[in-house]
């Protein structure tokens, strides 16, 4: 599934995106936002959209019928990157739609007054406002695992929080700020051990390491197709198969159904019970390219080229008597800073006058913003792309703004 393989040419020139208008280089840092695009998947979406484009499921015709082959490979090509059956994948909007869908559809179904959800002070807001809207409607309660020191979901507290009343445990298997990794085996074992199902956020998993769902053993897992070099517009949601099967649908109309008459309605089998109106077609196909692209390239290989700039990146900053640093130091390839006197907007301003992007704010975690006492951070985040050019940029526009706002070298 990750083919071994060596960073050994020019990544960067597979991303038309990575230059200015000028045609001078782009510093991109903020891959955990969104990652740029390699040509491959902009090919393959094109051809989707033009030659190769037909509706699927429907026709009879045999354009639409090799465009239903091509989109449910699309599924099955999903399913293999994370060691899950294609029967388990549903196509969502993104990351955000599938844990909503989950919420609405098995947390409406088995939640009940009284039961519990756990939740981590380091979650993305998506991973939290759909949890506190079925909680509402339920009557359920949420609980909030801590951190550790050294920023990490403190999974001895979980431990000693959970309780048989614990229906869900919902976490980040990477925190999109502090590029922490949670020890999913662990938390899907204390999940289980009190009747609880695991879900796991891997948007900022899936594009920097392998992942394997059977071998984490959890219960739900989401991401995004746009922060793994594809698509915006389609994610994925798996969950095992038999959870699948007794979850009721979410939305209704055309695509979900078997069989529409207006005293009954009956649905069809998961995943068709889920995705419910004409399907994201061409996006299914160029997630499926980009799940492609990082195979070839080996997501080991990724990931070790990252953390050596995870590390350089760290040190470098952490030499500056002025400045604070998130996350611990295996940061899955995430740099969350701080420097005093310095609010992140007017650091990412700056910046992005030498053609360096980071991302500056709260990166929709406003309760760990509010654990840390801060209003943001600046965050570099980096993608198979990035060099020790891109730190040697911002290093250098990090000394510029020092120059601007009178702070000198702070070494």
């Amino acid at each position: 599934m990750n083919a071994p393989a060596a960073l050994d040419r020019d990544l960067r020139a597979d991303f038309p995106g990575l230059v200015t208008r000028e045609g001078a280089p782009w510093h991109y840092l903020d891959t955990a936002a969104t990652a740029q695009k390699p040509r491959v998947v902009i090919d393959a979406m094109a051809r989707a959209l033009g030659e190769d484009y037909a509706t699927v499921h429907r026709g009879v015709y045999s354009r639409s019928a090799e465009m239903t082959l091509a989109y449910e490979a699309a599924r099955q090509r999903i399913a293999q990157l994370i060691g899950g059956a294609g029967s388990e994948i549903v196509f969502t909007r993104g990351a955000t739609e599938a844990i909503n869908l989950v919420a609405n559809s098995w947390g409406r179904a088995n939640l009940k007054p009284g039961d519990r959800i756990l939740l981590s002070q380091l979650e993305h807001h998506s991973n939290i406002v759909p949890w506190q809207m079925i909680a509402e409607q339920t009557g359920a309660v949420i609980d909030v695992c801590p951190l550790t020191r050294d920023h990490r979901i403190d999974l001895d507290a979980a431990e000693a929080m959970l309780t048989e009343r614990h229906k869900l445990v919902a976490l980040a298997h990477v925190s999109n700020v502090l590029g922490s990794a949670l020890d999913a085996k662990r938390a899907a074992a204390l999940a289980h051990k009190v009747g609880a199902k695991l879900l796991l956020d891997g948007c900022q998993a899936v594009p920097h390491m392998p992942v394997d769902v059977a071998a984490l053993d959890c219960d739900f897992y989401v991401f995004s197709a746009h922060k793994l070099y594809g698509p915006t517009g389609i994610g994925a949601l798996w969950a095992r198969g038999e959870i699948l099967a007794d979850m009721p649908p979410w939305e209704g109309g055309g695509a979900m159904i078997d069989r529409v008459t207006f005293a009954k309605t009956t649905y069809g089998v998961p995943p068709q019970r889920f995705e419910a109106g004409t399907p994201a077609i061409t996006e299914a196909i160029a997630f499926a390219a980009a799940a492609d692209y990082v195979s070839e390239i080996g997501l080991d290989a990724m990931h070790a080229a990252e953390t050596k700039l995870v590390a350089r990146l760290r040190r470098e900053l952490s030499s500056m008597n002025d400045v604070r640093l998130f996350g611990p130091a295996d940061s899955a390839g995430i740099v969350s800073f701080l420097i005093d006197g310095i609010h992140p907007h007017d650091l990412g301003t700056i910046l992005d006058e030498a053609n360096v992007a980071i991302r500056a704010g709260h990166h929709c975690a406003q309760p760990l913003m509010d654990h840390f006492d801060i209003p943001a951070t600046a965050r570099a985040s980096f993608g198979l792309y990035s060099t020790d050019a891109d730190i040697d940029a911002l290093l250098e526009g990090i000394a510029r703004t020092r120059r601007i706002f009178g702070r000198g070298t702070s070494q």
